[in-house]
């Protein structure tokens, strides 16, 4: 089977959800966890900390270049993320889909390389 990355999108306006929406959308997150592992697709999954809390490293003409917070000012950042595994790009989206709804975000599928 492949792997996929599935990335959950954040607005960077949004600041912190209702303690009761977060609740819920934790459970549901949780059971869609319990359901990949229970068909062997899970791989691993985490949230990350704040845009804020980044540092890049940009390498320039043979040094590199230090940057503590995000690389760029967006609307949107990635918030965390899940790797697993399906068979084939339609049953990755699925998953997706059941992300998307649980976190009410966008959510990016895409498949790693050297899996064709």
């Amino acid at each position: 089977m492949k792997q996929y990355l599935l990335s959950i999108y954040q607005p960077a306006s949004q600041g912190q959800p209702d303690p009761e929406f977060l609740a819920g959308v934790m459970r549901e997150l949780g059971a869609i966890r319990e359901e990949l592992e229970a068909t062997g697709s899970w791989v691993f999954g985490q949230g990350l900390h704040a845009p804020e809390t980044a540092t890049v490293l940009r390498p320039k003409e043979g040094e590199v270049l230090v940057t503590d917070g995000p690389f760029v000012e967006g609307k949107e950042y990635l918030g965390g993320f899940t790797i697993i595994r399906a068979a084939d790009l339609d049953a990755a989206l699925d998953w997706g889909r059941r992300y998307a709804l649980a976190t009410t975000l966008p959510i990016e599928v895409r498949p790693f390389q050297g899996e064709e």
